[in-house]
């Protein structure tokens, strides 16, 4: 896919670290599954994998972390 960013680079499969902020909170999530701009970097997100980036950053701040670092693990 062309990167709608920069359009000048196409998209590969890879893995980012998706950093999110919310009501105070910092959560990051490492290798998260997403297709990366070979140019300018820009990611991603299917719908399925964003769902479970958002519940995994929401749990998070239900249990009260204001800085958290978690690995998103594979699919079993």
């Amino acid at each position: 896919m062309k990167c709608v960013i920069c359009k000048n680079g196409t998209t590969k499969k890879g893995k980012v670290t998706v950093t999110l902020e919310k009501k105070n909170a910092i959560v990051v999530i490492k290798d998260v599954p997403a297709n990366v701009c070979n140019n300018c970097g820009h990611y991603y997100l299917d719908v399925n994998t964003a769902k479970e980036v958002s519940n995994k950053a929401n749990e998070s701040i239900k249990k009260g972390s204001l800085i958290d670092v978690i690995k998103m693990k594979k699919p079993a």
